[in-house]
């Protein structure tokens, strides 16, 4: 290597926010980039050094077209957007961040939950109404919440419902069918907590929805594509599902103006589960540490290729 510095590039297309805290933490060593949303991904790395990918999908020809590619560090734990086999067969090492949100996203999933609860949408609409006192809403207290995906977030928030005075039901990679159906028919919330693999992708589809306790609500704080939208609208438009609350959207950025989201029974957030200044400063030293690490060559952290 040259004495050039270490070029860093940003890849989102939001959460825009975490670079100023990552180059806050980069050495002099380093400088960090966030890529033009007009630039061709391929032209924006093809000088990088270290990728991180964030919500952005690095296929096998963004990293042979990245010449000088020598990390991809994702700044969050999910790596499902990335060709690991093409990195693998170049030996690009790459990185995630795990467990740096879980406060975060447990939170936000609880957010969501007494939204629904407290049918804040319809209540923003009585507000501007000047109705006193509506609408009328549940507690959580006595409440069933069942979580799928019990990892470091899912069990955050099972101990957050469990001091609001809920039962809680968790299954997941290995439970066994039965144990996911006897929780969707018995839970009275449902809150997603799985990583997005082939296994989980359509996980939420019309035969398990009908499955679902009738008037039940779903928090989906996990990956949309978890979620067979058309069936979800279905069990919206029976009842099946009393309402839905979504921080993760089938395209993002999304259409404000798709209709789901006017429906009054519907919570929407802009993915924002893991973004407190808390977790970002977790999520900067990872990448921050493994920028120095390839610089001096030392093994890497939380490496999964």
């Amino acid at each position: 290597m040259s004495d050039a510095k270490i070029d860093v590039v940003f890849c989102g297309t939001g959460w825009l926010s975490i670079v100023d805290v990552i180059r806050e933490r980069l050495s002099d060593a380093a400088t960090i980039r966030i890529r033009k949303p007009a630039t061709p991904l391929a032209d924006a790395v093809r000088h990088a050094d270290v990728i991180l990918p964030s919500n952005t999908r690095i296929d096998a020809s963004i990293i042979a077209a990245a010449e000088r590619i020598r990390l991809i560090q994702q700044p969050a734990a999910g790596y499902e957007a990335v060709d690991l086999d093409a990195a693998r067969e170049r030996g690009i090492p790459v990185c995630n961040a795990p467990n740096t949100n879980a406060d975060a996203a447990a939170q936000a999933a609880l957010l969501l939950m007494l939204a629904l609860a407290r049918r804040l949408p319809e209540a923003r609409a009585q507000f501007r109404a000047q109705n006193v006192g509506g609408p009328l809403g549940v507690e959580l207290t006595g409440k069933t919440l069942g979580i799928i995906g019990l990892g470091a977030i899912g069990s955050r928030l099972k101990t957050a419902a469990e001091a609001l005075g809920m039962s809680v039901l968790s299954v997941n990679s290995r439970s066994a069918s039965e144990q996911l159906y006897e929780l969707l028919a018995n839970s009275d919330f449902i809150s997603l907590h799985c990583p997005l693999t082939p296994e989980t992708r359509g996980l939420l589809s019309r035969t398990l929805f009908e499955r679902v306790k009738r008037g039940a609500y779903l928090i989906n704080c996990a990956r949309a594509a978890i979620v067979d939208r058309a069936a979800l609208e279905d069990a919206l438009d029976s009842g099946r599902l009393a309402g839905v609350a979504l921080d993760a959207h089938w395209s993002e950025p999304w259409d404000s103006a798709d209709p789901l989201y006017a429906r009054p029974n519907v919570v929407a957030t802009p993915h924002l589960g893991g973004t407190t200044r808390e977790a970002f400063a977790r999520i900067a030293d990872v990448v921050a540490e493994n920028v120095r690490r390839v610089v001096t060559g030392e093994s890497l952290l939380h490496r999964v290729v």
